[in-house]
């Protein structure tokens, strides 16, 4: 296996690991019934957990 691949295999493994992590801390906030705070446009805002997608995709 070459550089390449593995750096690839690497980024894959990465990339799932935060698509997990997200999916984890959206649960978790749920079941707290607690905001997520995240920056928009460099704006703090709070987001009910509700109103958040329960999973998302990183881009490869």
């Amino acid at each position: 296996m070459g550089i390449k691949e593995q750096l690839q295999e690497l980024e894959d493994k990465i990339a799932k690991g935060l698509e997990e992590a997200y999916r984890k801390m959206v649960e978790f906030k749920k079941h707290k019934k607690s905001p997520i705070i995240m920056s928009k446009n460099g704006e703090v805002i709070k987001v009910e957990p509700d109103k958040i997608q329960p999973t998302t995709i990183y881009k490869r």
